[in-house]
């Protein structure tokens, strides 16, 4: 669903920008070139917008929030990285890379994206895992706007098929929601099929932004809402399994930043990253997939 959704985005896009070009082309070139201008400076716009709301509302947290430099940083990186994902990876390349169960007596991998994401955002993670030869399942979030408890047997089936072809409790590694979705898989779960989870940029407690959401999985991610009120509710369940989260004093999607992190957990910062930036951080990758190690 999602990958067909940002495919008709992305044509929608193009159509519209030849239409206007081969409109306005012979009449006015300066109007042609304005005109694409603003098609491709809109998402930056949006961006913009996110980046400026995170940096005043981080204000107040106990984790000092990143320098306006690590800011505007951010924000460009960001206008690369998210296009990357949401406008070729997912829509395109969602199944370029296939999950790889071949029996293996190594640790495996589960991935799970976060909101309005499909198997796709982790390309690079599975290169790299596809190279090393480790068994792993990417898997895709569906229905992509139902409640996160609807992901569980999703996470629950991904967990059970890495298991048997290694034999071993696979390292879950998830991206902003999917973290969420990770502990409401481990909710119902004994802790010890995991062999660690790993969240990048999660709002284990909610995130601000949350508030402009009006799908079912948006309003689950609302600071103070009631499925997270429940979740945080049951945190015992956290200590069942090793918690690793990753977070920046810089995401444009996740913040205040102390949302991102959980007590008692490995809480690593990043400083000056952006949402989905920092799932592709050198470090982050680095020192996530040396946890498949004992």
């Amino acid at each position: 669903m999602v990958a067909r959704l940002q495919r008709w985005l992305v044509v929608g896009w193009l159509v519209i920008a030849i239409a206007w070009t081969s409109f306005w082309w012979g009449r006015s070139m300066g109007i042609a070139i304005a005109g694409l201008l603003v098609l491709a400076c809109v998402h930056a716009g949006v961006l913009a917008f996110e980046f400026f709301a995170s940096y005043r509302v981080n204000a107040p947290d106990p984790i000092p929030r990143g320098s306006a430099a690590q800011y505007i940083g951010a924000w460009l990186a960001e206008c690369v990285a998210a296009p990357t994902v949401f406008g070729w990876r997912q829509p395109f390349r969602s199944q370029s890379i296939p999950d790889r169960l071949q029996p293996d007596a190594r640790r495996g991998a589960v991935l799970v994206h976060g909101f309005v994401g499909n198997r796709g955002f982790w390309n690079p993670w599975l290169r790299e895992l596809q190279a090393s030869g480790r068994a792993f399942v990417a898997v895709t979030l569906e229905p992509a706007f139902g409640s996160i408890d609807h992901y569980v047997e999703i996470v629950e089936d991904a967990m059970a098929r890495v298991t048997a072809a290694t034999g071993q409790p696979p390292l879950l590694i998830c991206h902003s929601m999917g973290g969420l979705a990770a502990r409401a898989w481990l909710r119902d779960s004994d802790g010890s099929r995991a062999h660690r989870i790993v969240t990048i940029a999660t709002p284990h407690r909610g995130t601000w932004l949350a508030r402009f959401g009006r799908t079912v999985n948006g309003r689950e991610m609302r600071v103070g809402g009631e499925w997270l009120q429940k979740i945080e509710g049951e945190r015992a369940s956290t200590r069942q399994v090793p918690f690793t989260c990753w977070y920046s004093n810089c995401d444009n999607i996740v913040f205040p930043t102390s949302v991102a992190t959980l007590p008692g957990a490995d809480n690593r910062i990043v400083s000056g990253r952006a949402h989905v930036e920092l799932a592709f951080d050198p470090r982050v990758m680095r020192e996530t997939l040396a946890l498949l190690e004992p």
